[in-house]
């Protein structure tokens, strides 16, 4: 159910029909919340629900960094000035002022935080963990520095934090994707945490470069290598923390809150549907009847939000440990509880389904700029991926770079091309690859709660229609991403009819030209031996 606006959730909050109020919301009163990595996409979502949503809440800190010449202060200016506020905005015009910007920046030791700042987050009682670089390729100094000592320095803090209820870290469900069945538990880091920060102190980039590959070993990518010694970080200095792990899988586009389809990115699949949906991408390395473990930002924000009230609710018991019997300490899984949030296991949609429905609703609503018309096929077989690239991406790029060149514009396709072929390869391997995973704990999580927060928390996947979530997220690219409002959508169905008259005229040309030189060829070698 979409929440309309707040009247709305007050209403549910005492809704007669449920007898119940938002436990939820009550918790979440009156308590100060510390939030890192606020200006990422998941950032922005966290920080507008939890506004919006738990209106009574006290002080909220954000960490914001100085970025591409821009300061601190300056980017949380511009910070709200996004279409995802706009409902927050109306609700509750005052909303800037329950919120604290600090200057902090996880690349440095301290998180770049001055003594009087680190002194004023003291009094935070909620902390979401969000923070990190999730380029697939970055660097592993960058890496390392933002997604495992950034990690280990809110860990530091957060002990000298009095009343802290909840720590809640948001990873990633494939952080120990060399495991084909991942389970809700912590699993052996590939190295431990210190080991990898003393390596970066002691060697050059170039010598970290070199030896990358050697490091990451089984792991695919720095991101994926990084984020799992981060949840080894968070089961290390946690000891005695209210911790809580969130893992969710490949994050899309907003389901509905607080708008519908609404993402800021093209990571992942985003990029598949929004390169295919322009003519650009024609084809994809990928195992069509393999699960795409595909989850709504929206239903992650809403699991993150109610983990971090579950751990404080849980925090007794957590922390009740008979210090005189050790062996009578919960397990590490049980004191840092973990959260698969994944889609595979109660409502799976496979590669094939999920880009049959890309199709259909492409074809619906095309974008206004896009190249050509949609040409889009899934190959498991990595040698007949590269052979459509080549006659379908690069000869194309080169015949129109060339024209461009000769015109006088300048050539761009093929290093167009050249990226989206870096981004394809780099997700192939989650394309190409079956993952099972646990979620048992998210599940036991939906269960404890009540109707009335299931209303306004809602992340039960099982419900979830992927035909109509597919339609909204192609119209939500159409409109944040590509910046084509929705009365322009006449204007590009008569363009996407010209686009396909001329794709089909091609295609006979061409037919045409390879039947003539087949028949002109089989002809000279007929004449040849006779």
């Amino acid at each position: 159910m979409t929440l309309k606006n707040k009247d709305y959730i007050d209403d549910l909050i005492s809704d007669p029909m449920d007898d119940c109020h938002s436990e939820v919301l009550q918790y979440y009163a009156g308590r100060n919340i510390l939030i890192t990595g606020g200006s990422g996409f998941f950032g922005i979502l966290l920080i507008e629900r939890l506004l919006r949503c738990c209106s009574d809440l006290g002080k909220m800190y954000v960490l914001m960094r100085e970025k591409k010449g821009k300061s601190a202060e300056e980017r949380f200016k511009q910070h709200f000035d996004n279409v995802v506020y706009d409902k927050l905005k109306k609700e509750q015009p005052n909303f800037i002022s329950k919120i604290i910007m600090i200057e902090a920046d996880f690349g440095e030791i301290n998180l770049g935080l001055s003594p009087e700042n680190r002194k004023r987050l003291l009094d935070t009682n909620v902390i979401f963990h969000l923070a990190a670089t999730v380029r697939f390729n970055e660097a592993i100094r960058v890496a390392v520095n933002i997604n495992v000592r950034g990690t280990r320095e809110i860990l530091l803090l957060a002990r000298e934090m009095t009343d802290l209820k909840a720590f809640v870290y948001v990873s990633t469900a494939f952080s120990y994707c060399v495991n084909k069945f991942i389970e809700e538990k912590f699993y052996t880091s590939p190295l431990e945490t210190n080991a990898i920060l003393t390596l970066l102190d002691i060697l050059d980039n170039e010598t970290l470069d070199i030896i990358t590959p050697m490091l990451i070993g089984e792991w695919p990518n720095t991101y994926m290598y990084t984020k799992a010694i981060a949840e080894d970080t968070v089961r290390q200095y946690s000891v005695e923390l209210p911790v809580c792990v969130v893992r969710p899988s490949i994050v899309v586009t907003t389901a509905k809150e607080p708008i519908t389809g609404w993402i800021n990115n093209l990571y992942g699949p985003v990029g598949v549907v929004m390169g295919s949906g322009l003519g650009l991408l024609r084809t994809l390395h990928c195992m069509p009847e393999n699960t795409a473990d595909l989850v709504p930002a929206d239903y992650v924000i809403a699991n993150i939000i109610v983990a971090g009230w579950d751990t404080a609710q849980r925090k007794d018991t957590l922390l009740s440990v008979d210090d005189a019997n050790p062996k009578s300490r919960n397990s590490e899984t049980e004191r840092a509880l973990i959260y698969n949030c994944v889609s595979s296991n109660q409502n799976p949609i496979t590669w094939a389904m999920f880009m049959k429905y890309n199709e259909q609703y492409s074809l619906l609503t095309p974008f206004m700029n896009m190249l050509w018309c949609y040409v889009f096929t899934l190959n498991r077989y990595r040698l007949v991926h590269n052979i459509y690239a080549l006659f379908l991406h690069t000869i194309p790029a080169v015949i129109v770079d060339v024209l461009a060149f000769l015109t006088g514009r300048k050539p761009k396709l093929l290093k167009t091309y050249k990226k989206i072929h870096v981004f394809t390869d780099s997700i192939s391997y989650f394309t190409t690859r079956q993952w099972q995973f646990r979620n048992d704990a998210v599940v036991k999580l939906w269960d404890r709660l009540n109707p009335t927060d299931r209303k306004i928390f809602d992340f039960n996947v099982a419900e979830l229609s992927w035909d109509e979530f597919i339609k909204h997220m192609i119209l939500g690219l159409r409109i944040y991403i590509a910046k084509d409002p929705e009365d322009t959508l006449k204007q590009a169905r008569l363009r996407y009819k010209k686009l396909m008259i001329a794709h089909y005229t091609l295609l006979t040309v061409v037919s045409s030209l390879l039947i003539w030189i087949t028949v002109n060829l089989i002809n000279l070698v007929i004449s040849f031996f006779s």
